[in-house]
């Protein structure tokens, strides 16, 4: 792995954990050497890790569509900014640009952003590890909602596996950068497997 994506919100969220947790990840990256690509912004945990990233001397790749950047949300001090036409368009050069996935808290845009790298996975378009930075139990019921979803059979059991989670930084990067991918299988369109 050369270059992480992290999913994050674009507020800071209600409990302190959520800032410094993205700050001590952004640390963590440099000090593996690994580069940073995210959503391009200067608020919330976004900013938070991409300052942290910067002030550490590492790499901070951002995202943006031309919306926001006309919106001024976009981080000027970045090592690098693609300005894209939109949100499918960031979504689609994100994934292009980095080797794993990391989602930390955040809201509806993140959610959308991991739920289709996830779906991605599924299907076989990448093979790249995703995974969830639990800060203070913040995935738990997004989590339980799964297990319901494999427990009324719209998930295959095994599809756990393409997330890991951990609740320190340095556990789940060494959870992503020891991941297996699954064996990509032929899609099946019946059956009680499901997606």
């Amino acid at each position: 792995m050369q270059r992480l994506c992290v999913f994050c919100g674009s507020r800071v969220g209600a409990n302190g954990l959520y800032q410094q947790a993205a700050a001590e990840l952004g640390r963590l990256l440099v000090q593996r050497g690994y580069g940073l690509v995210y959503g391009g912004g200067h608020v919330g945990l976004m900013g938070v890790i991409a300052d942290a990233v910067l002030q550490h001397g590492g790499e901070v790749i951002g995202v943006i569509p031309e919306a926001m950047v006309v919106r001024e949300l976009a981080h000027m001090g970045l090592t690098h900014m693609h300005v894209v036409p939109s949100m499918h368009a960031r979504k689609a050069r994100m994934a292009e640009l980095s080797d794993a996935f990391i989602a930390m808290p955040g809201g509806y845009g993140t959610f959308d952003e991991l739920f289709e790298i996830i779906s991605w996975a599924l299907l076989g378009i990448h093979q790249k590890p995703i995974g969830l930075f639990n800060v203070a139990g913040y995935f738990d019921a997004m989590l339980a909602c799964v297990e319901h979803a494999i427990a009324e059979g719209f998930i295959a059991p095994e599809h756990r596996q393409l997330t890991v989670s951990a609740d320190q930084p340095a556990a789940l990067l060494d959870a992503l950068a020891q991941y297996v991918p699954l064996p990509v299988r032929p899609w099946r369109l019946t059956g009680s497997s499901g997606g």
